[in-house]
């Protein structure tokens, strides 16, 4: 039996001492996220799971497929095989999402603690504890970070510990995304140095923190467009 406390003290910890290993495929795929925001936040509407970790799990998922579900990422106009199965057909992908939050276990949409320990931990759940049963760190969290190495199920049972999972995890989107929106807000989570308010010179997308994953973007859109 896995005690979630401890891994939230466990995820916590790994959190704050984690650090991007693959910077440009995290920035990448933040900005892919970033600009479906809108519509990660109707779903947030209905069900109180802040929009970056619907978009996470989006891309963990499906790698932000809009045909794919978010709970497992089988199509959401069909009746779901995977688990969780027998669900659907929905109207649309935010129809499907919600009903993946609030009906289907773990029952994110039920989770009033959206502290980055909790959320983290949260998102761990999603995907199930398997790892941490092992007292290993999760790649559905870290994989793309210096907290994950190796090792990964290959399938339902079957672990494999020198399989590295390919996937950005979802603490390195999220760290990712947190650069570029100042405005995502997990408590405990802040990644920049806070400004006062009215301050000319707050990290934002126009004005990123300079060695930030948010810099780095603009420094790549400026070298494409040929301007300094």
């Amino acid at each position: 039996m896995v005690d979630l406390n401890a891994l939230k003290r466990a995820n916590a910890g790994r959190w704050s001492n984690a650090r991007p290993t693959r910077k440009a495929e995290a920035a990448n795929a933040a900005l892919r996220l970033y600009k479906a925001k809108a519509r990660y936040q109707a779903v947030e509407r209905e069900t109180g799971v802040p929009w970056p970790a619907i978009a996470v799990i989006h891309e963990r998922e499906s790698s932000q497929d809009w045909r794919a579900s978010l709970a497992q990422g089988d199509p959401w106009n069909c009746v779901s095989v995977h688990v969780p199965a027998r669900r659907g057909p929905f109207a649309s992908w935010e129809a499907a999402a919600i009903d993946a939050l609030v009906k289907c276990p773990p029952y994110l949409a039920r989770h009033r603690d959206w502290s980055i320990a909790a959320a983290l931990t949260a998102l761990e759940t999603y995907n199930g504890i398997g790892y941490a049963a092992r007292g290993r760190p999760s790649p559905y969290l870290w994989s793309g970070t210096n907290q994950y190495r190796a090792g990964k199920y290959v399938r339902d049972g079957v672990y494999d510990p020198g399989k590295v999972d390919p996937q950005l995890g979802c603490a390195a989107l999220m760290i990712a995304l947190m650069e570029l929106d100042p405005e995502i807000d997990f408590a405990g989570a802040k990644i920049a140095n806070s400004a006062s308010a009215g301050d000319s010179a707050k990290p934002s997308l126009t004005n990123p923190s300079k060695g930030s994953i948010g810099a780095f973007v603009i420094d790549m859109v400026k070298a494409i467009l040929g301007r300094k």
